[in-house]
């Protein structure tokens, strides 16, 4: 029989902190207010209409708002990546990832993922293009943690 089995010394952690009823949001003060705001549509059209859509990717990516709590923002922003995305050429798809940081891939797949949950006329297959360039890329990291991850675009 065991040794002292009515002590309660082992019950010492309090399993109720991993609760996920009592998450809270991490509050990231003034830099994360802009986040919340996402890409600068003006800046973006004005690149796209200056034939430099992998510029305007790169905008669209690196002002993503994931920390957003509105969908109004997140919506517009997935637009101007949708935008974007089907402004370019799948012959210059390769560099421009190659050309991203590991992060903006992984922004980048979390944007193509949206465009598989809600396609429009032609945008299937061209996704799949990104896809498989972002995969090459980012490698199956980059799906998992999209998968993964708690906050969206």
């Amino acid at each position: 029989m065991a040794k002292n089995t009515l002590s309660s010394t082992f019950r010492k952690l309090d399993i109720d902190q991993y609760n996920d009823d009592l998450y809270v949001e991490e509050s990231g003060g003034e830099s994360a207010e802009i986040a919340h705001q996402g890409p600068d549509e003006a800046e973006v059209n004005a690149l796209l209409n200056g034939s430099k859509a992998e510029e305007a990717l790169k905008v669209v990516l690196r002002n993503a708002p994931i920390n957003a709590k509105g969908f109004d923002v997140k919506d517009k922003a997935f637009a101007l990546a949708m935008k974007c995305m089907l402004a370019i050429r799948t012959s210059e798809m390769d560099a421009l990832v190659q050309s991203l940081e590991p992060e903006l891939v992984d922004t980048l797949m979390k944007y193509i993922y949206r465009g598989f949950e809600s396609p429009s006329e032609g945008s299937s297959g061209h996704l799949l293009a990104w896809h498989e360039k972002a995969f090459a890329h980012g490698g199956l990291g980059s799906i998992i943690r999209v998968m993964t991850a708690r906050k969206t675009v």
